[in-house]
């Protein structure tokens, strides 16, 4: 299974990939404008390269529950600048976690070469236009307005289904698509559960990578009520039984951790960690 970027190719069959996450808003609930200088910013992307992760996605906006939306032109002027000074100093794969279309043209013009989109090409009509005119992947992130489910496995593959049929409408090829099962969007906190038990259900529906996204988000303090920043060992879990249900793409905060976690579950299951 392999993802094709502009200039390389992910090869997700040799290993998990570790996405690293580059926050550079002053808001988000975990690291909240830790990252907003360019010098820190590019410091801590080239530290998660270091650490072992293999994409690094930036984002401008708090996507956290109940977060203040921003403009279009106040997200670019976060992220576009960072972008820029990030891609010369280092050597993976650059995201941009919008679901604003001129936002995720402009980042892919100024370096990133990925799209994760929240809305899974919902909520802006052009995205999924932008994605195929520059020829990149894009991340549909399962999220809908409501928290109403029949059948929450079924309900969302059909909601996935339908974000995979806008993007190939508007041109994107198949083997540029990743889907992502939304963990803590458009689900009450039990449901993240759910979908977590029953993530190789939504895998198996698809013949598209899927990426999994739970790292320190608040459906953990439904077991244990910590702050969002202690919050990486219960992480952990769910990388674990993430990687041992299909999941092909991590992204995390703490990389070191994730990365070791994930070469060692690959070990266990026999699959890509190699041993001796």
């Amino acid at each position: 299974m392999k993802i094709q970027l502009t200039s390389t190719t992910l090869d997700l069959s040799k290993k998990t990939q570790i996405m690293g996450i580059l926050n550079v808003t002053p808001d988000s609930f975990s690291d909240g404008g830790k990252f907003n200088s360019v010098e820190a910013a590019i410091q801590q992307a080239q530290q998660m390269e270091e650490e072992g992760a293999d994409i690094i996605d930036i984002g401008g906006e708090s996507t956290r529950p109940d977060h203040a939306p921003i403009s279009e032109e106040e997200e670019m002027k976060r992220v576009l600048p960072l972008i820029e000074a990030i891609k010369p100093k280092i050597n993976i794969p650059i995201s941009i976690d919008t679901y604003k279309a001129n936002t995720a043209k402009k980042a892919i013009e100024s370096g990133a070469d990925i799209i994760n989109d929240i809305w899974g090409a919902k909520k802006d009509p052009k995205m999924a236009t932008i994605a195929a005119e520059k020829g990149v992947p894009i991340i549909l992130m399962h999220n809908r307005n409501n928290k109403t489910y029949n059948s929450i496995i079924d309900d969302m593959i059909q909601d996935l289904i339908e974000s995979v049929e806008i993007a190939k409408r508007a041109g994107v090829k198949d083997e540029q698509i990743i889907l992502d099962p939304g963990i803590g969007f458009g689900k009450e906190s039990k449901d993240n559960y759910t979908v977590l038990q029953q993530l190789h259900q939504l895998v198996d529906a698809f013949p598209y990578p899927f990426l999994l996204a739970s790292s320190r988000k608040s459906f953990i303090n439904q077991v244990l009520d910590m702050p969002a920043h202690e919050r990486d060992n219960a992480t952990g879990a769910t990388t674990c039984l993430g990687i041992q249900q299909g999941a092909k793409i991590i992204r995390v905060h703490d990389v070191k951790r994730h990365v070791e976690l994930a070469r060692m579950t690959e070990a266990i299951l026999g699959g890509a960690g190699s041993i001796g």
